[in-house]
């Protein structure tokens, strides 16, 4: 799943997309880089963002949406569109542009109509889409802070709050067949909970739905590769830890890694795909590597 924020002030990438022309260009860049699903957000949640209103979050999120489902790529590929929002009304006006999955980081409780939303809304061509909840406990959703969890196991926690808000998914009609978790790496988490639920994904996935790891270039990941001041790194600087951490994440059992830089994290889910399967591209013995001479 490719990161694609049509945003001023994410944590990484804000700004890089900064109209629809540049958003749609770099969304097909990932579908050549080997990206199965672009995600794409108009709203940031880096630690002490501030909310966009629903009317600016769907002028930059819509149009990028329509864009790429009418693009030849998508279908050829077939590529999924992902919204990243926590708003009823946008994730409906995305699915009605075309989108096939309404990525909600607060789980569905930031906005009372979400499910019901998920349940009822279809694409142009009448399919329902996917819905992913992620864990973020927190009393209000803006900045991605919140809860801490002291002396509670972070694992047993998140498993079971995953669990009560896919039953209340269910409640509202979404089908279980639709259904994505995401532990929330990063979201009111300090890092030692971030590694235990990222050690955590076959606990999660045993729940019974796909599971969605989102760990790009977050700060505990920076924090491997310090600066010369010894504080963590600039965000690009996770982003080898990131794709180890893709790897590792497809080899348990993730459905999905969320993801920056698509070309390296593809390669990193095909090695666990090749070791999982204990199969991988058949290679002529006659080929050798090709090299540049100078």
């Amino acid at each position: 799943m490719g990161i694609l924020n049509v945003t001023e002030d994410s944590f990484s990438d804000g700004g890089a997309n900064p109209d629809t022309e540049t958003a749609v260009r770099n969304a097909l860049a990932m579908i050549e880089q080997g990206a199965d699903i672009i995600d794409i957000g108009g709203e940031s949640t880096r630690p002490g963002a501030t909310r966009v209103n629903a009317e600016r979050e769907q002028s930059r999120v819509v149009p990028v949406v329509q864009q790429l489902r009418a693009h030849p790529a998508v279908e050829e590929n077939g590529v999924l569109i992902s919204v990243d929002t926590m708003r009823a009304s946008t994730a409906r006006a995305a699915v009605e542009a075309g989108a096939h999955i309404i990525n909600d980081v607060s789980g569905g409780l930031a906005d009372e109509d979400m499910l019901e939303v998920a349940a009822s809304v279809t694409t142009p061509d009448g399919q329902s889409p996917q819905l992913c909840l992620m864990h973020w406990n927190a009393e209000s959703f803006a900045g991605a802070e919140g809860y801490r969890y002291h002396g509670q196991d972070i694992v047993e926690h998140v498993r079971d709050w995953l669990q009560d808000r896919a039953d209340a998914a269910l409640a509202a009609g979404v089908s279980p067949d639709k259904l994505i978790l995401d532990p929330g790496i990063g979201f009111a988490k300090n890092p030692q909970d971030n590694w235990a639920l990222l050690g955590a994904v076959k606990a999660i996935a045993d729940l019974g739905y796909p599971v969605l790891v989102g760990a790009s270039r977050k700060r505990f990941l920076t924090a491997l590769r310090p600066g010369a001041d010894g504080q963590p790194g600039t965000p690009e600087s996770a982003d080898d830890a990131t794709a180890a951490v893709s790897a590792l994440s497809a080899h348990a059992g993730a459905w999905a890694v969320r993801v920056h830089k698509v070309a390296q994290n593809r390669a990193a889910v095909d090695v666990a795909y090749a070791l999982a399967s204990g199969k991988g591209p058949e290679v002529d013995e006659t080929w050798r590597a090709r090299r540049t001479v100078t």
